[in-house]
């Protein structure tokens, strides 16, 4: 990304609107932001190729497709060594139900965000998976009774 691209109004308005919808026309865009279908064309290729916009995706209802249960944990490597943080980073990318792994400053070393159909098949991930990731000494577990707020949006 190049950091000395100085955003202007009409670049955060275009952000703002695919924001909220990603699938937006390209000519409804233009009319919204008040340019000319090309010229917004233009700056949208241009945010992209400069890292501002990393994608589009849909986004899917989990309790529909078996996946309700979202589960945060703690984990707590053994050695805080290189090779011991590429293993575990590494070792997660494969695991589909580790939605997000973030390495984090405190008490301990990563937080997942996992998703599953419940309980039974969190347990059977968490023996099977989880604690046998390299270099987990400790995990800790918070299962989510509900979810307050969940949303992809920055401000800007």
């Amino acid at each position: 990304m190049n950091e000395h691209t100085e955003l202007d109004r009409i670049d955060l308005r275009i952000l703002s609107f695919l924001q909220a919808d990603g699938r937006i026309a390209n000519l409804k865009l233009a009319e919204a932001v008040g340019l000319s279908p090309t010229a917004v064309l233009a700056r949208v290729q241009k945010l992209s190729k400069e890292g501002y916009i990393l994608g589009y995706e849909a986004r899917l209802n989990p309790l529909k497709l078996g996946a309700g249960m979202m589960v945060f944990v703690e984990v707590l490597l053994d050695r805080t060594t290189p090779n011991v943080f590429e293993a575990f980073k590494a070792a997660v990318q494969v695991h589909s139900e580790i939605m997000e792994c973030h390495m984090v400053a405190g008490g301990f070393d990563y937080l997942l965000k996992t998703r599953m159909a419940d309980m039974a098949a969190y347990r059977h991930f968490a023996g099977t998976v989880l604690w046998q990731l390299p270099g987990v000494r400790e995990t800790r577990t918070y299962a989510v009774m509900e979810e307050v707020k969940n949303t992809t949006h920055l401000k800007l």
